[in-house]
């Protein structure tokens, strides 16, 4: 598919990516990619919005864990339907795809075991993420897990997370500066001292040990175990 788009093609293989743990179907992803005409950014966003509308519609009328599946599905589509358009930020799609991409992972996780969104204190506004606490008694190793430059803290669910959860790791996932819910939510850009990022997050985690467990050294998911980050 999309010989002559890289990108399309690129962003059609990483929804397809998605489908191990449940964060897309290849069926949906293969169906809607094929209504797309390379280089139509305004297709893109129109086919990819309507299968994630569609079931967002279908999990109201199902069986919980139907829904639970399907409205994981749905947050991965509608994030799909705006990632091409950050060319203008004031393109009212962003904010309209990304807020109910939001909504519907919420809706899911609700439904599953042990995972619990959280807001980080950074500076004079909050990080935002969610923890995932293995099952067990007693310390657990931690990772902590951010994304990418255009990549949500709910994409991570599938990337890492609950397979890291399933395994016995506690995992902080979250949205740094720059990244959307950040931008969305704070207007925080992107800056280059990492630092100065992670560094409160593993603060996070160190002060609310009790009600999100965490390893004595918590490691992250990009570098080195730490054992501490300064601000």
């Amino acid at each position: 598919m999309f010989q002559d788009d890289q990108q399309f093609w690129f962003e059609t293989l990483r929804n397809l990516g998605l489908a191990v743990y449940g964060g897309s179907d290849v069926g949906e992803v293969v169906a809607t990619a094929s209504q797309v005409t390379s280089g139509d950014y305004d297709g893109w966003h129109d086919a990819w919005l309507s299968t994630a509308k569609r079931l967002k519609a279908d999990a109201h009328a199902s069986h919980p864990v139907s829904a639970r599946d399907g409205l994981l599905r749905a947050s991965t589509y509608y994030r799909a339907a705006e990632f091409f358009l950050h060319g203008d930020p004031r393109d009212p799609r962003i904010d309209h795809a990304y807020q109910r991409g939001v909504a519907c992972f919420r809706d899911a996780i609700a439904h599953l075991p042990g995972i619990t969104p959280v807001e980080i204190p950074y500076e004079d506004a909050k990080l935002h993420g969610y923890f995932y606490r293995a099952a067990g008694e007693g310390p657990k190793p931690t990772l902590v897990m951010h994304n990418g430059f255009d990549c949500a803290a709910e994409e991570l669910h599938f990337f890492g997370a609950v397979s890291g959860q399933e395994r016995g790791y506690h995992v902080l996932t979250f949205d740094g500066p720059g990244q959307p819910a950040a931008i969305h939510r704070d207007g925080l850009v992107f800056r280059p001292d990492c630092e100065n990022v992670v560094g409160p997050v593993l603060d996070f985690l160190a002060q609310h040990a009790r009600t999100c467990p965490a390893s004595s050294r918590p490691r992250s998911a990009w570098s080195r175990p730490p054992t501490r980050l300064g601000r």
